[in-house]
């Protein structure tokens, strides 16, 4: 499986992938899907938001228990951030078949679709629509760098975007959703742990910076003339680490727009997102406040306007405990030994629906720590014993 996947959306200039809503990359991966689903002879569906979804048993009977991930990516990505959960889901339900274990529930396996966000500026859109926590009018809003809109993107992937919105239906059929992930930092590589349990999902947020200044030409205008936005923006970022630093949080600006984006042309508009994530609620508020306070003084002192918008929030999600301590009783009951419990600054599709029905998540062990890069990495025999966890986890929720 993990071979068939590796081509599909890779830049052969960047060795990374780019896997983006509804584009030719994600058809692919969405046909590989089908297929491993029919090749095992599950049931096979795409729900209203495009979500796909395999299933062993009959959907209807209530309880379920699904696993799965993602397989979009971020721009120029890894390979493990969202497939490895897949890929893992398959596998394990292989291995289930293997030891011959008798279902109880129905499981399922699941690909949620748009979750990395990369084409329409919004993570997690399937299941955000799924969990009611994104309006059908606002995923209408939604637009990619070439003005394409979702419903649009849908559609001429074949998919209907009428029928998109809440469902809770299908969530209340669910009784438990299990999520494996590559983890994005080094805690089970400093812990020498193959697997770990999330503990929660720090509050996180993007925010859009617009710097409008006036555009001159680069050569002809005097320094002290100018209403130059990218002095402001660099200035901002600069501070976006300061007050991350202080505060033990994070804060990066990794995306910018600039026009009228020529050499020679001081620029009329600098456009910045932030991302920031912290451990709790005041110490986030506390980051982005203090971003936003620097960056309007900035702004003030080179005759800047500046507009600041809360595009997307997350807030803290704690994982269901009950099913979070059955991961761990149910990994450690032959080994007595305690899987390591972790807390992550990324967000997930498990995040999004721990509102609406019990969640939980695993890690895989990525020894250098590195995520949403061509770098970013897992061993094999990790892998294989994040396949054998999550294994375990599906018998003692699904088969008992």
């Amino acid at each position: 499986m993990w071979r068939e996947l590796l081509p599909i959306g890779r830049n052969r200039d960047s060795g990374g992938y780019r896997r983006y809503a509804w584009n030719g990359a994600d058809g692919e991966c969405r046909a590989w899907f089908k297929e491993q689903a029919e090749g095992r002879g599950l049931t096979y569906e795409v729900d209203r938001n495009g979500n796909q979804w395999a299933w062993l048993g009959d959907p209807a009977a209530g309880d379920a228990v699904v696993t799965g991930s993602h397989l979009d990516s971020v721009p120029d990505g890894g390979a493990f951030d969202g497939p490895l959960g897949v890929v893992s889901s398959f596998a394990a339900l292989d291995e289930l078949r293997g030891r011959g274990v008798r279902f109880a529930k129905p499981l399922a396996v699941v690909n949620f679709g748009d979750e990395e966000g990369a084409r329409f500026g919004l993570a997690c859109v399937g299941s955000r629509l799924t969990a009611g926590q994104l309006t059908v009018e606002q995923a209408h809003r939604l637009t990619d760098a070439d003005g394409v809109g979702l419903p649009q993107a849908m559609e001429a992937a074949g998919y209907d975007p009428e029928g998109i919105g809440a469902d809770p239906e299908r969530l209340a059929r669910i009784g438990a959703f299990v999520e494996l992930h590559v983890e994005q930092g080094r805690a089970l590589d400093l812990s020498g742990d193959r697997v770990g349990i999330a503990s929660a999902i720090w509050p996180h947020g993007r925010w859009r910076f617009d710097f409008r200044g006036e555009a001159n030409h680069a050569g002809t205008t005097r320094l002290v003339d100018r209403r130059d936005p990218m002095l402001s923006y660099a200035e901002t970022v600069l501070a976006a680490r300061r007050e991350a630093e202080l505060a033990g949080a994070v804060a990066t600006f990794g995306k910018i727009a600039v026009e009228p984006n020529g050499v020679n042309a001081i620029p009329s508009l600098v456009r910045g997102w932030l991302d920031s994530r912290a451990a709790d609620q005041d110490t986030l508020d506390t980051v982005v406040g203090g971003i936003e306070k620097t960056a309007r003084e900035y702004a003030d002192a080179h005759g800047i306007d500046l507009d600041v918008v809360r595009e997307s929030f997350t807030p803290v999600v704690e994982f269901d405990h009950a099913l979070r301590d059955e991961l761990g009783r149910l990994l450690g009951q032959d080994t007595g030994l305690k899987v390591p419990v972790l807390g992550t600054g990324a967000g997930h599709d498990a995040g999004i629906l721990s509102g609406s029905i019990p969640t939980a998540m695993l890690f895989v062990r990525n020894p250098t720590g590195v995520s949403h890069s061509p770098a970013e990495f897992a061993a094999e025999d990790d892998c294989v014993a994040g396949v054998r966890a999550l294994a375990d986890v599906l018998e003692g929720l699904a088969c008992r």
